[in-house]
């Protein structure tokens, strides 16, 4: 019999939607260029890349003439800047992602496609209790399908330890740069303190906060016994109206909290229900904020 086909992380359709924008930060990194540059056309004498389809508001000066004059169709010449500054995209693969993992990975790898596009380089970085097996690509949007396959091979399992995961990174990348954290952020210890750890450290953090409807307004009611998806312990609750409501105001300070410390930090926060469609995330969420432009 034969196997069937994988569907790919995200359709070419949405991919070509994603073609004029960039991943964008705040900070100056000293010697590192990329985020801020409008044009990414940077002149003679730097290595050619890649080429893309020329879009209206793009740098005529980078046009292949050539290749217009043999096909009729406008395409840009994109260039290698040295050196660029790291994107870092940290995709937490621990338990308690199970019902937001499909959803985290293609966020990722829409991210990741932006900035290939742009010639940014990627880092994807799975993580747990610890860092596991990275993935890194450069150089445009042909080195997208190698990193699409690494995205979807991802397995979530496992427990978190977001300080132990802050102390590795710290030492694993000591070149500061953009650090965008996907996660639920629930863990039994400190999140914040590992976070500031990070930005502290001189990396600029943006955090996405994925949630779906019951992480932020549990349903049920009753007498219930919930087992932790990660340490597999058995809590025994009573839960009626009044209990969800506390639930969700105690859901809602954690994420003004994370909220305040990105914005304390010189990084960025969104917040996003899995329930939004991607496109939305990209083009109205992640925009609004500024991490996107």
């Amino acid at each position: 019999m034969a196997q069937q086909q994988q569907s790919p992380l995200l359709d070419q359709d949405f991919l070509q939607k994603l073609e004029r924008l960039t991943l964008h930060w705040q900070k100056s990194f000293a010697g590192l260029v990329g985020g801020r540059i409008p044009s990414r056309f940077s002149g003679l004498g730097q290595e050619f890349l890649d080429h893309r389809t020329f879009l209206q508001g793009d740098d005529l000066r980078a046009v292949n003439w050539r290749a217009f004059m043999r096909l009729e169709k406008l395409f840009l010449k994109m260039f290698q800047v040295e050196p660029r500054i790291p994107v870092r995209i940290l995709v937490d693969c621990s338990e308690s992602m199970e019902n937001k993992f499909e959803y985290t990975l293609r966020l990722a790898g829409a991210l990741c496609y932006i900035g290939l596009v742009r010639l940014d380089t990627i880092c994807i970085q799975p993580f747990r209790d610890k860092l596991d097996d990275s993935f890194l690509c450069s150089g445009g949007r042909h080195r997208f399908q190698p990193a699409s396959t690494f995205l979807s091979g991802l397995k979530h399992g496992g427990r978190t330890n977001y300080m132990s995961v802050a102390r590795a990174f710290a030492g694993a990348f000591p070149q500061k740069g953009l650090v965008i954290v996907m996660s639920d952020f629930l863990d039994d210890a400190e999140v914040e303190k590992p976070l500031q750890f990070l930005a502290s450290y001189g990396h600029e953090v943006s955090l996405v906060h994925l949630w779906t409807p019951e992480d932020r307004e549990p349903p049920w009611d009753g007498e219930l016994e919930l087992v932790d998806a990660e340490t597999g312990t058995l809590v025994e609750l009573s839960v009626d109206a009044k209990a969800r409501r506390q639930y969700t105001e105690a859901f809602d300070l954690h994420a003004r909290r994370l909220q305040d410390l990105a914005n304390r930090s010189g990084g960025r926060y969104v917040g996003l229900p899995t329930a939004t469609p991607i496109e939305e995330a990209i083009f109205d969420s992640l925009m609004r904020v500024g991490a996107i432009q």
